[in-house]
């Protein structure tokens, strides 16, 4: 499998506010809602360090909503940017220019939920020259595609475009993506596998049930007295009525009397749609 070289460092990108998923990221930042009862964040820390990638001189993660919690489920296990406004996928590389440090630059989406036979960060990796601009692609299904793909999730900068970057609000789309397009400078490494933004309701809803492979997936400490079909039960959840292809966030509770599907319920009341 391919590894990381010395000189390439991450950035996680988890800053963003979450708008669309709302009411759960008034919560929990996105980067920190579990998928299969594993925070997004930790599932890219989990791919990251897969290629040799891992701790705070080799991975840095931004933050801006709720920021506070993304320090502290953070810990050491990388270097946080918090950010006092918004800064973009760019800004937010223009920001941790020093702590870059001249190295080329891995740059992952933390709400992309990726499930792959193989590695997809190898992948990405694989014969790259260090300088062309890379990026993850899926068919093109969306408007606007990069040489008829859409973007993915991950991406690699060359140390050069990575210091190009300021730390003004911006996107990596149009500071970087679209001129390596124009100048010939852009590849595009398919991705083998499913990829979901986990953006609103209804994919995130769709990455859960991916993750539990079309089964019950039952955290530890979790109580089941009802039925549960097709459903991700975090801990110390409990079910005591019917659940079909939900969500339960840890703590939550189903009463003996409610039956939900397709739904993410969080506590004892809060019960978000994704249908």
């Amino acid at each position: 499998m391919t590894a990381a070289p010395a000189d390439l460092c991450a950035v996680v990108l988890a800053a963003g506010l979450g708008t669309r998923l709302r009411p759960l990221t008034s919560l929990l930042p996105k980067a920190l809602v579990p998928v299969g009862n594993v925070p997004l964040l930790d599932r890219a820390f989990a791919r990251l360090a897969a290629i040799g990638l891992s701790g705070p001189d080799r991975v840095a993660v931004n933050a801006h909503w709720l920021a506070d919690e993304v320090v502290a489920h953070v810990g050491a296990r990388a270097h946080v940017s918090v950010e006092e406004q918004p800064l973009g996928t760019a800004g937010a590389l223009g920001n941790l220019r020093r702590w870059i440090a001249g190295r080329a630059v891995m740059v992952l989406n933390a709400d992309a939920y990726v499930a792959t036979d193989s590695g997809d960060l190898a992948a990405l990796l694989s014969g790259w020259d260090g300088e062309h601009v890379r990026l993850h692609g899926v068919r093109a299904h969306k408007p606007d595609p990069f040489l008829g793909w859409n973007f993915a999730g991950a991406s690699l900068l060359p140390a050069a475009d990575a210091a190009a970057l300021s730390d003004l609000p911006a996107e990596l789309a149009r500071t970087t993506w679209r001129p390596a397009e124009r100048a010939g400078r852009l590849e595009i490494v398919p991705l083998g596998g499913l990829y979901l933004d986990c953006g609103t309701p209804a994919d995130y809803l769709a990455a859960n049930l991916h993750a539990a492979a079309g089964d019950n997936l039952i955290a530890p400490g979790a109580q089941l007295t009802g039925t549960a079909t097709t459903s991700v039960i975090g801990p110390d959840a409990r079910v005591h009525g019917k659940i079909t292809r939900c969500v339960l966030w840890p703590g939550a509770e189903v009463a003996a009397t409610e039956s939900l599907t397709d739904a993410i319920r969080v506590g004892t009341s809060l019960t978000v749609p994704a249908g």
